[in-house]
């Protein structure tokens, strides 16, 4: 996988809200994967190549590439980014890393890009409604007939808004979209100093 040959695309105003929150240390950033893609990984689901959407400073993808998984991680903080790499070289792990939208996922695409899994730990949750869309529709974009996409998310307990996820709403999302609904699991997001309800969902791209 050579991340290089393609440019970046054009800086998301996001970014810096991004960057400032990794100048120390975010609570969601706790130093290893989170245990629900641990349980995934050991279960065999996560098959390789492996897209990391908002892969922060890159733990995820670093567990996996580390199981013999080749994996891009992708975040819109160039600070995050600088992380991984670093951590990557100083573990000697074999892990790719971009500044990238994951927005912009039909430029992968046609880059040459494709993808069995995609993982997603707490990107999705955080996004607009036009937004989801936006995404849901780049997936079909860069993963493979017969790929999957996992998404970990807080538990939404506020109707009125839209951050967190229901399975019902990634069901819906996804099911129109033309993918299968694997699953929907309660489980814990967890933070530096709490956790809190979040869950697990996998749909899977029709082969």
């Amino acid at each position: 996988m050579v991340a290089s040959r393609i440019g970046d695309p054009p800086a998301h105003p996001l970014a810096n809200v991004y960057d400032a929150a990794y100048a120390g240390a975010p609570n969601w950033d706790i130093g290893r994967p989170q245990r629900a893609f641990v349980a995934l990984a050991e279960a065999g689901l996560i098959r390789g190549p492996v897209l990391d959407v908002g892969c922060g400073t890159g733990e995820l993808s670093l567990f996996l590439a580390r199981r013999g998984l080749d994996v891009l991680g992708i975040d819109l903080s160039p600070r995050a980014i600088r992380r991984a790499r670093e951590k990557a070289r100083w573990r000697r792990v074999d892990a790719h890393f971009l500044v990238w939208d994951a927005l912009a996922l039909p430029r992968l695409a046609a880059a040459g890009f494709a993808f069995e899994t995609v993982v997603d730990c707490a990107m999705f949750h955080v996004l607009g409604g036009a937004e989801r869309e936006r995404f849901v529709d780049g997936l079909r974009d860069v993963v493979r007939p017969g790929g999957c996409y996992f998404v970990l998310g807080d538990a939404r307990t506020d109707d009125r808004t839209a951050y967190g996820v229901t399975p019902a709403e990634l069901r819906a999302r996804f099911e129109r979209a033309g993918w299968e609904f694997l699953f929907a699991r309660e489980t814990r997001f967890e933070r530096r100093w709490s956790d809190n309800p979040a869950y697990l969902v996998g749909v899977r791209r029709p082969a």
